[in-house]
């Protein structure tokens, strides 16, 4: 086919293959394979709707638009599709076709001539401005206008377009006899499954102007909303390389080819291919409405303003506010508000480090709304929300702008951002420590989605906050020991994300993040140190305090403590609270484990202050619970406990699993501790609530897999045991110490001491 179409017999815009004027200048062509189509629509219409039936029908009619706007296709798979809708219909067709190709040339003169013939009459069977009669009328005078040497070449493509069909389906049939029953069933379906797709994609010489435009608006809504199913990156390329051989000024190509640069981080080829998009819209005067030099501006400021969106894309923050100064200038010469209000939204996101960004911000919200920009105002509302969770507000607000931000999404049928909205009420409940909120918003975008779906042919389903809530799910499974469940939930990320699309580093990140906890669970540190290179090329941040937890558990406490106050400097000037306090946590436990615990007061009282003033219910529960360790430590026990039912409550509530048992391990600690000074029948009775409470986090600890907590609490459940004088039940706990204790090593740490 590729000869057929580079000939291009049928194209009076070009001779001897060079272009001489826009190809996508003319609306449509004559080629074999639509004069096929012609045909398929021709026995339609000769055949009565008594013979063919309704659900024939039906599938005839649902085929017909992808064959209609789709580029060429094979004979061999064309027979296929029409024989899956109506093999009597087929085999009509068939004949017709090789009728023509082995007979004359004035069959097919013939043939266009009957075509008129379905338009006469009262009652014609295509009406004139029907999709097919459209069709039907392009086709009628596309051939009217072929010289007679054209019509010639025309006639000898459509031969060669049989004979190539004929052989194939020989080949096929010959494949069929050999194979058995059941694999002929098999790979029937699986060529015809491929055909579809191939005839969806094959673009092998220059497409018309409906067929570009279709193969153009379906990629790009594939790279939106499902990247999977569009075209790999290579061949969209090539694909795109192909119609911008023979146009090379068709805009929309271009910009296509940014968006598939932008999919690999292409920063280069992406700003070429953004760069000639707008050239060609000024060529083409494609902008311009009253005047050539009115378009020549729009483009120009809004090249300008989507280049600072590519540089701020790929972290060129200096280039981007360059481009956006240039975009700004230009739209305040042309007076053109709806720019200025983007530029205005972009300023916010070049400056969100500054103190004083939510001004700029709740500036672009007030006149998005008063410009009719619902969905620019909608992103300003919830970054602004996002911003004010950072600061500390408290729930019930954020929540009531969201829910404003909501009526505008419902108003306007805005559903991508509806989507946008309650993956940001997953991260905010998580954020404040809420997981069971979390857990239910994550769940209501999913079934949203699925129920979207349902009536929707193309779903949003494979967007950027449908791959957080899934992250979040999958990590809130895993932190209450559902390892099996967050395993499939990221299966289903990786089939979802390949590895190679925009959005697959936030599952990477928290598939190495889960494995990481469950290493560090399981003692492994030599395998939680080879994971963090990973998480530190995909979060700097979080790579680096990883790295100090695994030194810490390695007993290498000088070098922990150097990164982990670099870190706290870092993280103290990117205005990061929720990892500062989990730094100032884990300096507080490395002076415990250098029998300081004087020394880490001050280090957490300073992380509840800063939980407390930011609302971070969870991280101020877990620094309660580790400041009660300290007061154990310094021999307060009964004040531990006053503080532990503070911090408690929280922590079984919404709490990870392992940060349950640890809770519930302090309590038991604490009320050994405060027994010491009961009388007799009193401090039995607290010795016994003190091993219930070890029996419930030693079953917390056996969910995580977590062996090294384990082994402490039935060492502790031994000497409680011994105490009580129940030797059957020390023995039990003393023969698993000490199965786990060969197991493991120890590194140093009292065992009594480790909370």
């Amino acid at each position: 086919m590729a000869s057929v179409h580079e000939s291009l017999y049928f194209n009076p815009m070009m001779t001897n293959g060079v272009v001489h004027a826009n190809v996508f200048g003319i609306k449509d062509w004559v080629t074999p394979y639509k004069i096929a189509v012609l045909v398929l629509l021709n026995e339609m219409g000769r055949t009565g709707e008594g013979a063919v039936g309704l659900v024939e029908r039906r599938r005839l009619n649902q085929l017909l638009l992808p064959l209609l706007q789709g580029p060429d296709i094979a004979l061999s798979k064309l027979y296929k599709l029409i024989e899956d809708s109506c093999p009597q219909l087929a085999n009509s067709v068939q004949i017709r076709i090789k009728l023509m190709a082995e007979g004359e040339l004035k069959d097919m003169e013939q043939f266009f001539d009957d075509l008129t013939d379905s338009f006469s009459g009262t009652e014609p069977e295509v009406h004139r401005t029907s999709v097919v009669g459209l069709f039907l009328r392009h086709m009628i005078l596309a051939y009217s206008k072929l010289s007679f040497s054209q019509v010639f070449k025309l006639y000898t493509a459509l031969q060669q377009y049989f004979q190539n069909g004929e052989k194939k389906t020989a080949e096929d049939a010959e494949m069929e006899l050999a194979s058995k029953e059941e694999e002929e069933k098999k790979m029937e379906k699986e060529e015809l499954d491929v055909s579809v797709r191939e005839e969806e994609v094959s673009c092998s010489g220059p497409l018309s102007q409906k067929q570009a435009e279709f193969f153009l608006s379906q990629q790009a809504a594939l790279l939106k909303n499902d990247e999977t199913k569009a075209l790999t990156p290579a061949s969209l390329q090539k694909e795109l390389n192909n119609l911008l051989k023979f146009n090379p000024d068709f805009a929309e190509a271009h910009y296509l080819s940014y968006l598939n640069n932008l999919r690999v981080q292409d920063v280069f080829s992406s700003t070429h291919s953004l760069l000639h998009y707008f050239d060609r819209l000024i060529l083409t005067g494609a902008e311009s409405k009253s005047n050539g030099e009115e378009g020549y501006g729009r483009s120009l400021r809004y090249a300008a303003l989507n280049l600072a969106a590519l540089h701020c894309r790929f972290g060129h923050y200096q280039q981007a506010e360059l481009a956006l100064q240039e975009a700004i200038r230009i739209a305040q010469e042309s007076n053109d508000h709806v720019c200025l209000q983007h530029c205005l939204s972009w300023l916010y996101v070049l400056g969100q480090k500054r103190s004083d960004s939510y001004v700029l911000l709740e500036h672009s919200v007030k006149k998005a709304v008063h410009f009719g920009l619902p969905y620019l105002a909608s992103l300003g509302i919830q970054s602004l929300v996002q911003q004010r969770a950072f600061a500390g507000k408290t729930a019930n607000k954020l929540m009531d702008a969201l829910k404003d931000s909501d009526l505008l999404h419902w108003k306007h049928s805005l559903s991508e951002l509806i989507d946008i909205s309650i993956a940001q009420k997953t991260a905010i409940w998580r954020l404040y420590g809420r997981s069971t909120m979390a857990l239910q918003q994550a769940q209501m975008l999913l079934s949203m989605s699925s129920l979207e779906s349902v009536s929707a042919g193309l779903q949003q389903n494979n967007t950027e906050s449908f791959a957080v809530a899934l992250c979040h799910l999958a990590e809130l499974h895993a932190e209450q020991g559902c390892f099996a469940a967050a395993s499939e939930v990221l299966k289903h990320l990786k089939e979802r994300f390949p590895p190679n699309s925009q959005h697959a580093q936030l599952w990477m990140l928290c598939d190495q993040k889960i494995q990481f906890d469950r290493a560090m669970n399981d003692g492994k540190y030599h395998l939680a140190d080879s994971l963090v290179t990973g998480i530190t090329a995909l979060n700097s941040i979080e790579g680096v305090y990883r790295k100090a937890v695994v030194l810490q558990a390695q007993n290498q406490m000088s070098e922990a403590h150097k990164l982990l106050q670099k870190l706290l400097s870092h993280c103290e000037k990117l205005k990061n609270t929720e990892m500062v306090i989990s730094v100032l946590l884990s300096v507080a436990e490395l002076y415990w484990h250098s029998s300081s615990p004087t020394i880490a007061l001050p280090v957490l009282l300073q992380a509840l202050a800063l939980s407390k003033e930011y609302r971070l219910q969870y991280l101020a529960s877990e620094t309660v619970l580790n400041l009660a360790f300290a007061q154990l430590i310094l021999g307060i026990p009964e004040q531990a406990l006053t503080l532990l039912h503070m911090a408690i409550e929280p922590i079984l509530a919404d709490g990870a699993i392992l940060d349950k048992g640890r809770a519930m391990f302090l309590v038991a600690k604490c009320q050994v501790a405060s027994a010491a000074s009961y009388e007799p029948p009193k401090k039995v009775e607290a010795l016994e609530a003190a091993i219930e409470n070890l029996s419930e986090a030693k079953s917390y600890f056996a969910k995580v897999d977590c062996k090294e907590r384990i082994r402490d609490v039935v060492y502790f459940q031994a000497r409680l045991y011994h105490t009580l004088g129940k030797t059957q039940e020390r023995n039990r706990c003393a023969m698993l110490f000490r199965q786990l204790h060969q197991e493991l090593p120890s590194h140093g740490v009292p065992l009594i001491n480790h909370l």
